[in-house]
């Protein structure tokens, strides 16, 4: 029986025709070994941006329906033209929409989840021997809406995809040779991962390592799809095998280093200290679909009975939660909201730390040996989290990652950006 195998291209791997003939080539090597190929593929380059610009210059808050009409073409020009390129090699492909094939979405414009796709389909069209060139970042409502997956969701169409077709494996092609200790664009000799757990992966992409994005390592986590972040430049080089835990042979204490430049971090200074307010604070944060990452209370002051809660959002957030921001305060008598945007979360990530005492304290006093400042801290048993000023990402990234050892004697071939987030 032959094996499915699904591969995912981002913008900067189909950026002009010449590379989306290079992704023919790999395309079809991967059908030349006898596998049944499902490509997904996001918009061509800087695509999704320009759409995005040309929307604000028509307006400067576009519904967000209209939105995820516009943006979901971006797909459509690429899968076609690679479909195309593939057809000039004398292979047989299809390129299918996310409604061709059946992509179904919660009714969510701009972030919908993935909530069952229709198989038959695909099925049907491989059992011709055909590629099948999937667009990615967008599905479909059962009442035929367009909806797009928003920040990650190429990714995420790709490993669904690998779920609801039992594929062998996900391959997820890049401009890096895999998964490194830390963004090798800032330490250059970063050491490249042979294998990593779905648990420390899952955590890195959450804290800023832009290969892969969480939705998507989740969702391979839950149906247990194997993935492989390889190079679109270099096919001889298998990269790294994401995994479950079971699976791998060996923990490091420390395994990578992150910084995450996308957060901002929201004060409500002096607020009441009575059972509720945290609960109304965050729940109008989630009427309105907004993700909160570190939460920090502080003890509550004897003379004023109130006390402070900090938290950190994303950057694209910021718009909308503003705009609630005042009404909350009121709600809540709070005194002040401060906001703070020239900050970073640096994070160090290690199924392993869970067993080695002093990961934190070593974390703390690197830190503090640069002068370095720390706002907030964040636990887990596999992740330690801080955040700092802005402009000591980089500083902190380089002492953490050398303190740990992750270092190779190599230096990382880095070709053009590491990989867009669509």
């Amino acid at each position: 029986m032959k094996q499915i195998i699904v591969q995912k291209f981002g913008g900067t791997s189909v950026a002009d025709t010449d590379k989306i003939k290079r992704v023919a080539d790999a395309v079809i090597r991967e059908k030349k070994l006898g596998n049944d190929v499902v490509v997904v593929v996001s918009a061509m380059g800087h695509t999704t941006d320009y759409l995005i610009k040309m929307a604000k210059d028509i307006s400067p808050n576009p519904s967000a329906r209209e939105m995820d009409m516009l943006l979901s073409t971006g797909e459509g020009v690429s899968i076609a033209l690679l479909t195309m390129a593939i057809h000039a090699k004398d292979y047989d492909a299809v390129s299918l929409n996310a409604m061709q094939v059946g992509i179904m979405t919660e009714s969510v414009h701009q972030k919908a989840r993935i909530i069952d796709i229709k198989t038959e389909r695909l099925r049907k069209n491989l059992k011709q021997g055909k590629i099948i060139v999937v667009a990615g970042f967008q599905g479909t409502t059962e009442c035929g809406e367009i909806t797009t997956l928003g920040r990650g969701g190429s990714d995420t169409s790709a490993v669904a995809l690998a779920a609801a077709l039992k594929a062998s494996r996900c391959d997820i092609y890049t401009d890096v040779e895999g998964v490194y200790t830390t963004d090798p664009r800032v330490v250059p000799n970063a050491t490249r991962l042979d294998k990593i757990s779905y648990e420390e992966m899952l955590e890195l992409a959450r804290v800023g390592a832009n290969v892969l994005h969480p939705r998507s390592v989740e969702t391979a986590k839950q149906f247990n799809v194997p993935l492989r972040v390889r190079s679109t430049f270099n096919l001889d080089n298998l990269g790294t095998l994401i995994i479950g835990a079971k699976d791998m042979e060996i923990y490091q204490p420390v395994t990578g280093v992150a910084a995450d430049l996308s957060q901002i971090r929201v004060v409500f200074c002096d607020v009441p200290d009575v059972p509720g307010n945290a609960a109304r604070l965050f729940g109008a944060l989630s009427d309105e679909n907004i993700s909160v990452d570190m939460i920090i209370q502080s003890y509550a002051r004897k003379t004023t009975n109130t006390n402070d809660i900090a938290f950190t959002i994303h950057k694209d957030d910021y718009a909308k939660a503003k705009s609630i921001f005042e009404k909350i305060k009121n709600d809540l008598n709070a005194r002040a909201v401060h906001i703070d945007e020239d900050i970073a979360k640096i994070s160090i990530v290690g199924a392993g730390m869970v067993d080695r005492p002093g990961i934190a304290a070593t974390m703390f006093e690197t830190l503090a040996k640069l002068n370095i400042n720390i706002k907030m801290i964040s636990t887990s048993e596999i992740i330690i989290s801080c955040l700092v000023e802005k402009e000591d990402a980089q500083k902190s990234v380089k002492a953490l990652h050398k303190i740990f050892e992750l270092e190779s004697n190599e230096i990382a071939d880095v070709k053009g950006d590491l990989p867009d987030l669509e």
